[in-house]
């Protein structure tokens, strides 16, 4: 039986944020990457049947307000640790994709009792030595997905997500969410040179997972954050892009769940 959800805008510092709920158990925190949280998808609703899950649109994204000052991804992270007392989550699990992976480890880095177990999810923030991460803000929306999938087919949701042409409401959130990107993300692009030495502070059970076969973010990248966080492992899914919640489901479920 599918668990329901709700939305709601919920008011942080005077911002109306939006954010989905649902599921019962303890809580579990979303945090999106730069496109965007993309619905109640089948690996959102497989949590959600063990814990309670909050999945809130970054402040510029969706239809979440923008606060001006909000300027970093150091920033964002400020916000959420007021975002997390207001909702009583201190403490919560929580998984951040991408770009939300390199929040949420910057929350973790700052803010120790923010968090009670982290789950990073092919994350954005660090530099590569060897690789290079595709810069997504000057090819097209198409060139965005085309990278991001190893095999599209693996992908159950593809066709809902992707396969029609986007109405006027979606066209018009993707170009917000894609300059609240640019404005968080762009200088320097999609790193931070501070962040390696700051993990070291994470001390909290981490796990990293990773698409073998990223072409958005190389596995170098994964490969440093295990290196980074204290007793933090990896866990690579072989035959998978940037997103194995999409395109390894099943797996990424288990893996999340016998983790957490």
């Amino acid at each position: 039986m599918a668990t329901a959800f709700t939305e709601e805008m919920v008011d942080v510092g005077g911002a109306k944020i939006q954010m989905l709920k649902g599921g019962s158990g303890e809580p579990l925190v979303l945090l999106h990457g730069t496109g965007g949280p993309s619905g109640w998808l089948n690996y959102i609703q497989a949590l959600s049947d063990k814990y309670t899950v909050y999945l809130p649109s970054h402040p510029g994204y969706g239809k979440s307000d923008r606060p001006e000052w909000l300027e970093s991804i150091a920033d964002l992270a400020s916000f959420y640790t007021w975002f997390l007392e207001q909702q009583g989550l201190e403490g919560a699990r929580a998984i951040g994709f991408s770009m939300g992976g390199w929040l949420a480890a910057e929350i973790a880095a700052t803010c120790r009792h923010a968090f009670s177990k982290l789950l990073l999810v092919d994350a954005a923030g660090i530099q590569p030595k060897q690789g290079e991460i595709a810069d997504i803000f000057i090819i097209s929306p198409a060139q965005v997905i085309e990278l991001l999938f190893h095999d599209p087919k693996q992908a159950p949701e593809y066709d809902s997500l992707f396969g029609g042409e986007p109405t006027p409401e979606q066209v018009e959130i993707f170009e917000r969410n894609r300059e609240m990107s640019v404005r968080l993300c762009w200088k320097p692009y999609l790193y931070d040179p501070r962040l390696p030495g700051l993990l070291a502070r994470v001390s909290i059970p981490t796990r990293i997972v990773w698409g073998g076969n990223d072409r958005l973010i190389p596995l170098e990248c994964g490969q440093m954050f295990n290196q980074a966080i204290p007793g933090s492992d990896l866990v690579v899914f072989d035959e998978c892009g940037h997103a194995p919640e999409l395109e390894k489901t099943e797996e990424f479920v288990k893996t999340a769940l016998e983790f957490f």
